[in-house]
């Protein structure tokens, strides 16, 4: 159960993390403001002349792939200096239970940079 609070907060922190990396543009200030910001927006949509930005969206992926990235290597790297820890200074007994602990950490560190690399493909196949 600790564990799950512990997993949970992490990656809501994560998150946060990363929401709170782009600053905020704040343009209406009053009612009128909205209403006409509101009116351009939906006239941009009727129009079709609003574009997408290629150069920004792949800053954008680029930018969070290496976060992602930096962020799973440390953590796997930690979890991973852990478990050597610990198997080195148990006794046999709990290093049955470290060596349970190893098949989901290998497993999560290959779907994880499995991911990352499936990402990539993704990206520069789309390019």
């Amino acid at each position: 159960m600790k564990k799950a609070i512990i997993n949970i907060l992490s990656i809501i922190l994560i998150l946060f993390l990363l929401v709170s990396i782009y600053p905020t543009k704040v343009q209406a200030i009053n009612l009128d403001g909205i209403m006409s910001g509101a009116d351009e927006f939906i006239q941009k949509g009727k129009t079709g002349t609003t574009t997408i930005d290629e150069t920004q969206l792949q800053n954008t992926s680029d930018l969070i792939y290496n976060i992602l990235l930096g962020v799973s290597m440390v953590i796997a790297v930690i979890v991973g200096i852990i478990l050597g820890i610990k198997y080195m200074m148990s006794s046999t007994e709990e290093k049955a239970e470290v060596k349970e602990t190893l098949i989901p950490y290998v497993v999560s560190c290959v779907v994880m940079f499995g991911a990352f690399t499936i990402w990539k493909i993704v990206i520069n196949i789309i390019q």
